[in-house]
């Protein structure tokens, strides 16, 4: 699938191909950037995939001529935590792809496996000072359920959200 320059793909830690190996180092570039050291997955990224309910579709800009893919310039990793309710543990995009409807067309394509495996709920957390990715969450249909303090850490809290597919 491709969307304003980028292809959408997923990873399938079932299927290791050589390309991988590329893709896994720069799915970790981009958490480390992204993310602070004491939230980053980089160090178990590849433990994190190897798990078997844990699924990741990325994004990569496409490239002129359409040989090979591009940088990758964001992901969604989610957990089917139960046979009914699943979870996004990530969901990254690159500063400079920001607000140009990437992180929801990513966050459209994780809940669309969960639905095709007859999952009830999503839910994720989000700190609430982070307002473009909670709007974001709420225009999907994301509720908030609870506020969870020191989530993050002692100063820093998050919203429990779910999203509901039998409302």
């Amino acid at each position: 699938m491709a969307k304003n320059g980028v292809s959408i793909g997923e990873y399938d830690a079932c299927r290791r191909r050589d390309s991988d190996a590329r893709l896994l180092e720069e799915l970790q570039r981009l958490e480390r950037r992204i993310f602070p050291k004491h939230e980053s997955l980089a160090r178990s990224f590849e433990e994190e995939l190897r798990k078997k309910n844990t699924g990741l579709i990325y994004a990569a800009e496409l490239v002129p001529g359409g040989r090979g893919r591009g940088e990758i310039v964001g992901y969604v990793m989610y957990t089917l935590a139960s046979s009914l309710c699943a979870s996004v543990t990530k969901l990254a995009v690159k500063e400079s792809w920001r607000r140009q409807g990437l992180g929801e067309a990513l966050l459209k394509a994780a809940i669309e496996k969960c639905r095709a495996k007859k999952i009830h709920c999503v839910s994720l957390h989000v700190d609430p000072a982070r307002t473009a990715a909670l709007s974001l969450y709420q225009k999907l249909g994301f509720r908030i359920d609870v506020l969870i303090e020191g989530y993050y850490s002692s100063e820093r809290h998050a919203y429990r959200m779910y999203l509901d597919f039998n409302r």
